[in-house]
């Protein structure tokens, strides 16, 4: 990826077709030394290609792709009720999973070790 941004640093420069010596200096600007055969590849796929064009092409293959999740649901009532709500039986919640967690590492010092120690 790094020397795809840097081939595209170099094009929005001015470089119509950028080579591996305007690639590499841009990387070492940054201190990333060159692989030659990634920065091959990648000179390779994109020379005499329109950056513009390859960018809305991807663009438009990205825009197909699902994103998953969605809006949270309102909750039921509505207003600013509904969030005061989840405030205070917050509190309640983390006492719990506090005394859970003592009762868990004491079944620990059996065995000498724990999972995440």
């Amino acid at each position: 990826m790094r020397y795809v941004a840097a081939y595209l640093l170099a094009t929005i420069g001015g470089k119509e077709s950028p080579n591996s010596a305007d690639i590499e200096k841009i990387l070492s600007s940054v201190g990333i030394e060159a692989d030659g055969e990634k920065l091959k590849k990648v000179i390779g796929e994109l020379n005499g290609k329109n950056i513009e064009e390859l960018i809305a092409a991807g663009r438009d293959k990205l825009a197909t792709v699902p994103a998953g999740g969605g809006a949270a649901a309102p909750a039921a009532g509505g207003g600013a009720a509904a969030p005061a709500a989840a405030v205070t039986a917050a509190p309640e919640k983390e006492e719990k999973k506090a005394e859970k967690k003592e009762e868990s590492e004491s079944e620990d010092d059996d065995m000498g070790f724990g999972l995440f120690d």
